[in-house]
């Protein structure tokens, strides 16, 4: 990375390794003769007039309320760098700002005077009142005659590119744009008690809770009642949170639309490995180049992966979530992937095919793949408006521990195994298979358990169904034949009106078709 250029620091600076012009004859010159900025706004965002009804729905359970949602600050990777950022996901869904937009911003909804005050448990008025005014405070760009705009790592010009100004936010979200300068004296305003009630995400920033927390509690009369505020400011931001997760459970036509890009790229990254193959069975870390071209995808047709890639050769596919990713692959092994294109609005594809490297299956590891395979088709069949998402696990793990059964691994019956007090087939299959996806690779998490493990499907959720197989190389239960194999196959899957929609249907799921597709893959 870039340091500017090297001149003699002042004696009193003899630790700052940076350095850059301080003449006043220099901050006269940089400043002088740009180009002036272009005139035109940038047009609304597509997502913009979707935010705005998520907007109004969160606000309707919180009328009377002042409801904070920070974007998150820059995160330290090491010494002077930073972690490229994201911004905290109840932002991004609410604003429709995606990428790298915006660090250290807070979209603040003000509730409307003669609003009503909910019952404080995120149960107010009804949707369709706009009960909040919706305000992004934000840190717009510097002048060029300030030391910001040549000096500043974290968010000169120079440095990190033009941000917009309040003017170009507010065209792009349709939300009232303030300095970020104002954030703190805006959300702690007659927030202490008897005043207005403040929710925040506490965890998007910590000085702004931390800002919050002290105007909240500050008027407290002792010890006890300070930590007695404490206790309900957690509970009642929890609640704020949780609605926020809630309102992701149901996609928007928006979301669908993104989600169906993030798969249809992250289809043609898998091809990409099928084609790397080769290549990855030549490197000494062949799970590595895997990584690499799918990664490549991403970046070059979206935001990049929506989370660690699992490229998990031979026996390393039976650790879940391997993503060392540094060994070799081998003709003759399986390579299980599990990845996802994350777009540039924040919405992530979770995919997984498990693939023969040589391009054909064994008669081993057919079997264990059919048997996935027969998993996942029974969760597609419950998986229809009506059914419980509960079901779908319930309906794939019945057949895992049937076949187990008939193999002769499991020490009572099926039916004793899918009981409470067994699960004994759970040994090779610790994990569920199914979980929410959107705009988190795990969204909605904050959910509540009737709204999520155990709610109704509705048309618009979007989850993956996974199941999987998973035989470690020194599991002496399991017959020798099959340890070492790990297959896992993963879809991203849409309720409709009258039952559902495989948005991965385009990767091949069969023994047959796989072994078809990477044929022609590699032509």
């Amino acid at each position: 990375m870039s340091q500017d250029s090297q001149t003699t620091p002042p004696a009193d600076e003899v630790t700052e390794h940076r350095s850059y012009p301080r003449s006043a004859a220099f901050r006269a010159f940089i400043a002088d003769n740009w180009a002036p900025r272009p005139a035109t706004l940038p047009d609304r965002l597509p997502a913009a007039d979707f935010a705005a009804r998520r907007r109004r729905a969160l606000g309707a359970l919180f009328p009377g309320e002042r409801l904070v949602f920070p974007a998150g600050p820059l995160v330290r990777r090491s010494n002077d760098t930073d972690f490229r950022f994201r911004p905290h996901s109840a932002f991004a869904h609410l604003t429709g700002l995606g990428t790298d937009q915006e660090p250290d911003a807070v979209l603040v909804l003000e509730p409307r005077a003669g609003t009503a005050t909910g019952d404080g448990d995120g149960h107010g008025g009804g949707a369709g009142q706009d009960t909040h005014d919706a305000v992004i405070f934000f840190r717009p760009r510097a002048g060029r005659d300030t030391e910001e705009f040549y000096s500043d790592a974290r968010y000169g010009e120079l440095w990190v590119g033009v941000r917009p100004s309040l003017e170009e936010i507010e065209a792009l979200t349709g939300i009232t744009a303030r300095h970020l300068d104002e954030v703190l004296d805006a959300i702690a305003k007659d927030a202490g008690e008897g005043g207005l009630a403040v929710r925040v995400i506490r965890e998007g920033d910590q000085q702004i809770t931390e800002r919050l927390d002290e105007a909240r509690v500050g008027a407290a009369a002792d010890d006890t009642a300070r930590e007695a505020t404490r206790e309900a400011m957690t509970r009642s931001d929890g609640e704020l949170a949780r609605a926020a997760s809630e309102l992701r459970l149901v996609k928007d036509s928006f979301e669908i639309e993104q989600m169906r890009e993030a798969v249809a790229v992250s289809a043609r990254a898998f091809e990409d490995i099928v084609r790397a193959l080769p290549e990855a069975v030549a490197s000494r870390r062949g799970e590595r180049v895997i990584e690499g071209v799918f990664a490549r995808r991403a970046r070059e047709e979206g935001n990049g992966t929506g989370y660690d890639t699992i490229a998990a050769s031979g026996a390393h596919a039976c650790t879940l979530h391997w993503i060392r990713n540094d060994g070799v692959v081998r003709e003759g092994d399986l390579v299980l992937i599990d990845a996802g294109v994350e777009v540039d609005t924040l919405y992530t594809a979770d995919v997984t095919r498990t693939l023969p490297i040589t391009g054909r299956f064994s008669e081993a590891q057919r079997r264990v793949y059919e048997v996935v395979l027969e998993a996942a088709d029974a969760a597609f069949a419950v998986a229809r408006p009506g059914s419980r998402f509960r079901d779908l696990n319930a309906a794939a793990q019945a057949v895992i521990a049937r076949r187990l059964a008939e193999w002769g691994l499991l020490p009572v019956s099926a039916e004793e195994s899918l009981a409470d007090e067994g699960q004994y087939h759970r040994r090779w299959i610790v994990h569920g298979v199914s979980h929410h996806l959107g705009i988190d690779v795990h969204d909605c998490a904050q959910a509540r358990r009737e709204m999520y493990l155990d709610g109704v499907l509705e048309p618009g959720m979007i989850f993956t169904i996974e199941p999987g197989l998973y035989f470690t190389a020194d599991d002496l239960l399991a017959p020798e034949e099959l340890r070492g194999i790990g297959i896992r196959i993963e879809d991203d899957v849409l309720v409709t009106e009258d039952g559902c929609e495989n948005l991965t249907a385009m990767l091949p799921r069969t023994v047959e078709e796989v072994e078809t597709w990477m044929a022609m893959v590699l032509l």
